[in-house]
């Protein structure tokens, strides 16, 4: 009897024993089935429900699920089943198949040389060298070739001789005859010019040109970014200018050429008889330079740039400005360092010093060694006068210099408002505020002053603007009148529906000054049973007297619509808002050309410069 209770108990206790779960198991019918744990092998299923051994081969679920079958579970298990599988793979998604053969051969295989995606790859690579300013060595450096093989195995990048001496070449060509066959159909275009040294200190000559396309968008590109090692004299310059249009066969089309007031760009521009448009930004720069002639500014403004110095070079003083900012609840802004050729950078550095003038006084005088340059209240004075003269200026620069939209066309409103609001003396404006403006705006009316960039500037605003100059404009729509116009035959539209298309388009980017212009609509004369000459007057008149395009849209928006009612002076458009009131961009093309010739590649050819610099310019994407 006893040994038949000691066989019973040991029963018990084997039936009772936890079973484990089949290793790397994914099914769910093993939430019931499972190993003892002494089965090492894992080679007995059992079931947890009834504690029976199943049969079955390794890693096949079938009979499980058949002896589950007559039990309660089962139902449980066929929902989990369902759900499993829902999440885990979307109806509908085709189950992976094993790779074929012929197609695992295939992938191991690199492209042809010859292939469409092998031209298509390289022709990608080098977009990316050109218009990204890449080195060529880009292409042998580890993790660029990494991530290239990462992208298509089957791709064998060539070397950076291919780049630089074929593949880069062959785009420059082509690239070259897109842009000089989209010149070769503007009527008319604008240009920048400026020179420049690279960081090896060898002189260059860079030329932009501007003009409106075919669908009323204006366009820019850099034609030319050529070394220049004569000496800068005016009659060099005006050759080599004038040698860069000929070469685009574009000598007969420009309409003018905006530079910055340097004697010898100043000479060439005369020497070889073209119309020539100050630059503003450079013009307010060397106005409010002029301006800052004073002993008292000069001692505000060293202050200031010793208060920046010492807390750019110490991050305590930085840490300690920081809290002094919260403590006084003060904006957590940084101060601002100047630029000798940014008169805007310098204004925001006195702003930014008034701003924090609490904090950085509650700093500097904490410090025995920086307490000498706490800003005595004579020097707030001076800078909150340079402050208030010069605060009201600072957007127009960067307003003026885009290259995306018409900005010559602001030039008279903009000047109109120096005299008339910003730079007029009041009341509350101490005397050294009132000299600053005065002599700002002297210099600036006179840079302006010359008949012939009036007579411009008054073209332009009232092609924009709606400024009425009538005279010069009956002038230059007479002398057009003779020649096609790209409106043809089309059909007139009123100008009731047009003025709302034009107003519902895109907007431009910046604030335009056209509000301060606009006129009252009168009614549009017929144009019917006129002569040539009366049929202009009334153009004209029709476009003098008619509905005025909102301050703020596009001028070449409204254009575009427009054009079909006054395809004469729609040609005049063409010829005068295609002018930068600024030589910003030929500066730009200066950033670019800094960002080619590094201190890497300072050795760089002059050929293979102008190739890099035109390429990164005006590609498209």
């Amino acid at each position: 009897m006893c040994g038949v209770k000691t066989s019973m108990a040991e029963g018990g206790r084997e039936a009772e024993e936890e079973l484990v779960v089949k290793r790397g198991a994914n099914s769910t019918i093993w939430n019931w089935f499972g190993y003892t744990k002494s089965d090492a092998e894992q080679t007995t299923v059992i079931c947890k429900v009834c504690r029976k051994t199943v049969v079955t081969k390794s890693g096949n679920t079938s009979n499980l699920f058949h002896h589950l079958k007559h039990k309660p579970e089962y139902e449980e298990s066929l929902k989990l089943r369902e759900a499993t599988t829902t999440s885990g793979r979307p109806r509908g998604k085709k189950i992976p198949t094993q790779t074929k053969i012929a197609s695992a051969f295939a992938n191991c295989v690199s492209y042809d040389k010859q292939s469409k995606r092998w031209n298509e790859l390289t022709d990608a690579v080098a977009f990316c060298l050109a218009k990204d300013m890449l080195p060529f060595q880009t292409v042998e450096k580890e993790g660029f070739k990494r991530m290239i093989h990462k992208l298509d195995p089957r791709y064998n990048m060539p070397s950076r001789k291919y780049f630089s001496k074929t593949a880069l070449p062959a785009m420059y060509e082509e690239c070259r005859g897109r842009v000089q066959t989209a010149l070769s159909t503007a009527d008319f275009y604008a240009s920048t010019a400026d020179m420049w040294s690279s960081r090896a200190t060898e002189p260059y000559i860079s030329l932009t040109v501007h003009y409106i396309t075919s669908d009323w968008r204006l366009n820019s590109c850099c034609i030319q970014t050529s070394f220049f090692p004569d000496d800068h004299t005016g009659e060099n310059i005006a050759s080599g200018l004038k040698q860069f249009l000929q070469e685009w066969n574009l000598d007969e089309k420009q309409v003018c050429l905006t530079t910055d007031s340097g004697a010898n760009i100043v000479k060439a521009v005369t020497l070889n008889m073209w119309t020539r448009l100050s630059c503003f930004g450079h013009c307010l720069h060397i106005a409010i330079e002029r301006s800052m002639r004073d002993t008292r500014i000069d001692r505000a403004v060293g202050v200031c740039k010793k208060i920046v110095s010492v807390f750019s070079h110490s991050w305590k003083k930085q840490r300690t400005l920081k809290d002094a900012q919260v403590e006084l609840g003060l904006p957590p802004h940084k101060l601002v360092t100047e630029s000798a050729t940014r008169w805007g950078s310098r204004q925001k550095m006195i702003q930014r010093v008034l701003e924090q003038e609490k904090a950085i006084t509650q700093v500097l005088a904490a410090d025995r060694s920086t307490r000498h340059l706490v800003p005595t209240w004579q020097d707030i004075d001076v800078l909150d006068s340079v402050s208030k003269a010069l605060g009201p200026l600072l957007d127009f620069t960067d307003a003026l210099s885009s290259e995306n939209y018409v900005t010559v066309s602001c030039l008279k409103p903009t000047l109109h408002l120096f005299n008339s609001e910003l730079l007029q003396g009041k009341d509350e404006d101490t005397d050294l505020t009132k000299t600053i403006k005065s002599s700002i705006l002297d210099y600036m009316n006179t840079k302006y002053g010359d008949l012939e960039v009036q007579e411009l500037i008054n073209m332009a605003t009232i092609l924009d603007q709606f400024l009425i100059h009538a005279s010069a404009l009956i002038r230059e729509v007479e002398s057009l009148s003779v020649m096609p116009s790209d409106a043809g035959s089309a059909t007139p539209v009123t100008l009731a529906e047009s003025t709302k298309e034009a107003q519902s388009a895109s907007k431009r980017q910046k604030k335009s000054l056209g509000s301060f212009f606009k006129k009252p609509a009168a009614e549009m004369t017929t144009l019917t049973s006129l002569s040539e000459t009366e049929k202009i007057e009334a153009e004209l008149n029709n476009y003098l007297h008619g509905p005025l395009a909102d301050g703020e849209s596009n001028p070449l928006t409204w254009w575009k619509v427009h054009k079909v009612n006054f395809p004469n002076i729609s040609r005049l458009v063409k010829k005068y808002l295609c002018i930068p009131a600024t030589s910003t961009p030929s500066e730009r093309v200066f950033s670019a050309a800094g960002n080619v010739v590094t201190c890497q590649r300072s050795l760089l050819k002059p050929a293979t410069v102008n190739m890099l610099v035109f390429l990164t310019k005006n590609l498209k994407v």
